[in-house]
């Protein structure tokens, strides 16, 4: 992620509402990939924070001119947690946060991205769920179908979090890195099953026409091969093709991202640099640079940052080793980004003809 900066010139946070320098009240916005400084005398002439603001649940704007009362990022969630429970405002808020950072890097990727719009049942849409609101009946999964992600709002609770990550023995459980694992099946749907790379896709993670069910059943009942490190990203990743697909895409968003905020703040890699691979946007240079320069550059970072991380007396922030196989499933991945988006340039589908055409090539029903 990149640096952001007050209109006074004070650095602030992507997450930030207010500058503590100036005292302003600050918002993002995902048009401009920057921080705003927020005027509520100049009404919608201006942009203004989006009205879950007021929960402290978001610090997106609503642009200039606009008539709507949520930003962009609020739009797509449908179903938010029962706020009856004062515990589920501190869980919303960092859902909120999650979803945005998978929108940002969406947004630089510049990736079509659909709202589901009111009943309609196709485009993308979240539920954020809790097992309270439905006593007795099966707990909420986490999970992808046809566009809709829920996400079971326990995940939000660091210990309820810390005990599912034991239990199912990963190395590495977070409320973004769920988020972007769920947007790597709705792009399997978009980009790959409907954008003729079928085949491509199973040269490189597997016919995805096993039985899912009984695939998942299997890796829980029986758990992971020894073996699996040589070929995938993670344990689950074995599980099936399509999980393969989305822990992968997952991966590479946090490998882009990473080297992005490194970059940002000043990290440069003691080697020669390509000067063919470099960009007219510094600020941007990861989600632009080609996937030689990015896993050149990864282990560096990776390095230190287990290393700041045992410093610090806590666990390795990457435990992960890139294996030929993985690298080649990553580089599918970063082919398939860069020709389907623009790099660089948002590309919110607004337009209603654009709209239709990508509904009907993505086939979300």
């Amino acid at each position: 992620m990149k640096r952001f900066r007050c209109a006074c010139g004070n650095e602030v946070y992507f997450e930030n509402a207010q500058c503590v320098r100036c005292g302003f009240a600050i918002g993002y916005d995902p048009d401009v990939f920057e921080m705003v400084r927020i005027d509520p005398a100049r009404g919608t002439a201006a942009p203004r924070l989006c009205e879950n603001a007021q929960y402290g649940v978001c610090n997106w704007v609503v642009p200039a001119g606009s008539v709507d009362k949520l930003c962009v990022s609020c739009k797509f969630s449908s179903t938010i947690p029962n706020l009856q429970n004062p515990e589920n405002l501190t869980k919303w808020a960092k859902i909120e946060l999650a979803k945005r950072y998978l929108l940002y890097s969406l947004y630089r990727w510049a990736l079509p991205i659909v709202q589901r719009m009111p009943g309609d049942t196709r485009g993308l849409t979240f539920n954020f769920l809790s097992d309270e609101d439905s006593p007795g009946a099966e707990p909420v999964l986490t999970g992808h179908s046809d566009g809709l992600i829920t996400l079971n709002i326990a995940e939000a609770d660091d210990v309820e979090r810390e005990r599912r990550r034991t239990l199912l023995k990963e190395p590495y459980r977070t409320l973004v890195a769920h988020f972007r694992h769920e947007i790597g099946h709705y792009f399997w749907a978009a980009l790959v099953q409907d954008g003729d790379k079928l085949e491509a896709f199973r040269a490189a993670f597997g016919d995805e026409r096993r039985d899912y069910a009984e695939a998942l059943k299997t890796h829980y009942n029986n758990g992971p091969k020894e073996v699996w490190p040589v070929e995938f990203i993670s344990a689950y990743a074995m599980s099936h093709p399509w999980e393969d697909f989305a822990e992968t895409w997952a991966h590479y968003t946090h490998m882009v991202d990473t080297l992005e905020t490194a970059y940002a703040y000043g990290l440069r890699m003691e080697r020669p640099i390509d000067r063919s691979d470099d960009v007219a946007i510094e600020e941007d240079p990861y989600h632009t640079r080609s996937f030689q320069r990015i896993v050149d550059d990864w282990p560096a970072v990776t390095l230190m940052l287990n290393a700041l991380n045992r410093s610090m007396g806590q666990k390795d922030a990457y435990p992960f080793v890139l294996s030929g196989s993985v690298l080649a499933k990553l580089k599918f991945i970063h082919d398939l980004i860069h020709a389907s988006g623009a790099s660089g340039t948002r590309r919110q589908v607004r337009n209603p003809m654009l709209f239709e055409a990508f509904l009907n090539r993505i086939h979300l029903t």
